[in-house]
């Protein structure tokens, strides 16, 4: 039978190496970029970091719970981040199943044949220019999430400079201009905080209210809190509420809009340096954008009509990115509105021998919930193989209701929110679905060390 084809070296990518490594199923890797990493590697021309960035969810809740983090950070930067996956990569032997810099441009059903018996045939692009070609038995899609910036279209032009926050490396761009950033999630409030530092006037357009939830509650990294039982939705969201109250105040009297949903029903902003910067009157918050006209901005009024204006230099897009599989035909996905429509975020309706890998948003699912989805990926595989009876099975289950991801939340119906999940009741389905699957016993990869040696030894091996 042909190897898998993994697609990414990045969080996912890596997650899945692992899983298949410890299950021996051969499989080969593409990595676009010079090294492991993604978007985590600054250097890399694809990278969508920015000099600032930390992590937004504490180290422990990140982390792959077999291989912990050196550092004594709760919330590392970037670059250390970088380090963790390369330190990660090398311990299991990770790398040498990839092919770095080399781009996947099409990945299509052998003979035609969309049903995927016949396999599917890779083509890639090598640092030469060569083009190559290869089939596989199945191909894992682990490219990422944040890779296509989504850029809305605005009436009018502007005469200034217009960047996506997906362009965006460091705040000396912001050095005595007046800036407008339209968004407000994690990377629009980061970005805003670097820019009071340099900027003539900062001004933050936004439509809809927010959370905001500090990186410290207690003392502790907030996210480390109440990691026990999990409480019933409307239960957590009635203490998590008041308690966010308390500690940070009501943001509407800095600008924004009254939340239209519940806590928890869209990403909160872990960042409340925003809060104090308003406070101080570095910053302000201005309404959508209604129209450009060469340097100036209008922005709407709460009935739509026109409203304010200002005049800037500088229009930066925190507005995020659109979930993309550029080189896969969407149909071979089952690709409805802003995402495909997968069991559990991971397999075709058709089980077609394509796998998405990381096709998941949760507050606080980490890394972890990422390697999840590759075991439960790699059983599935080794059982194709090994035990196709229990792999009929799991199909059969796909033809059922699907399970309830959403832990009794009622997310918005926002695109950047098509594939959110609770990350309790997805790890909990995750474990589920991998005890109806034999375990995925297999060779590790040679020279790796056992998961459980390593969790007791990484302190030394890698201080």
């Amino acid at each position: 039978m042909n190897p898998i084809a993994l697609i990414g070296a990045g969080p996912s990518g890596l997650a899945g190496a692992r899983a298949l490594s410890r299950a021996g199923i051969p499989f080969h890797g593409f990595e676009a970029g010079p090294d492991v990493g993604g978007l985590w590697n600054i250097d890399n021309p694809r990278s969508t970091m920015y000099e600032s960035a930390h992590l937004i969810s504490s180290r422990t809740t990140t982390e792959f719970a077999e291989f912990p983090m050196a550092s004594t950070a709760d919330y590392p930067g970037h670059r250390e981040l970088l380090e963790y996956f390369r330190a990660y990569a090398d311990a299991y032997g990770l790398r040498d199943h990839f092919r770095f810099d080399t781009r996947v441009t099409a990945v299509e059903p052998v003979d035609g044949d969309a049903t995927g018996a016949s396999g599917w045939r890779v083509t890639s692009a090598t640092p030469a220019g060569e083009t190559v070609t290869g089939d596989y038995s199945g191909v894992i899609l682990a490219n990422g999430t944040l890779a296509e910036p989504n850029v809305p279209d605005f009436r009018g032009e502007f005469a200034g400079e217009l960047m996506h926050t997906s362009a965006y490396k460091s705040a000396k761009v912001f050095e005595g201009r007046r800036v407008l950033i339209i968004g407000a999630g994690n990377s629009g409030c980061d970005i805003a905080v670097d820019a009071v530092h340099h900027a003539a006037s900062v001004d933050l357009s936004v439509r809809r209210g927010y959370y905001f939830v500090p990186r410290y509650l207690f003392g502790r990294p907030a996210d480390t809190l109440n990691q026990g039982r999990p409480l019933p939705a409307r239960l957590k969201q009635f203490i998590d509420t008041r308690v966010l109250r308390a500690f940070t105040g009501d943001p509407v009297r800095f600008g924004f809009p009254k939340p239209d949903y519940r806590i928890y029903e869209s990403h909160p902003i872990v960042n409340t340096l925003i809060l104090n910067h308003l406070g101080q009157g570095d910053l302000r918050v201005v309404p959508d954008i209604d129209r450009f006209d060469g340097r100036t901005v209008h922005f709407v009024d709460e009935h739509g009509a026109d409203g304010t204006s200002g005049d800037y230099d500088l229009v930066v897009l925190a507005t995020g990115y659109r979930l993309d599989y550029p080189f896969v035909d969407r149909a071979h996905l089952d690709w409805t509105a802003a995402a495909p429509e997968l069991y559990l975020n991971i397999f075709p309706r058709s089980f077609n021998g394509l796998f998405v890998l990381g096709m998941i948003e949760a507050s606080g699912i980490g890394w972890q919930g990422r390697y999840e989805q590759a075991e439960l990926i790699a059983a599935y595989l080794a059982a194709e193989r090994r035990a196709p009876d229990a792999a009929s099975r799991f199909r059969a289950a796909a033809g059922r209701p699907w399970p309830d991801l959403t832990g009794g939340y009622r997310y918005l119906g926002l695109d950047r929110m098509s594939y959110y999940v609770n990350k309790d009741a997805y790890r909990r389905t995750m474990k589920r679905m991998l005890r109806t699957l034999p375990a995925a016993s297999g060779a590790a990869a040679p020279g790796a060390p056992a998961a459980s040696d390593h969790s007791t030894s990484t302190a030394g091996t890698r201080a």
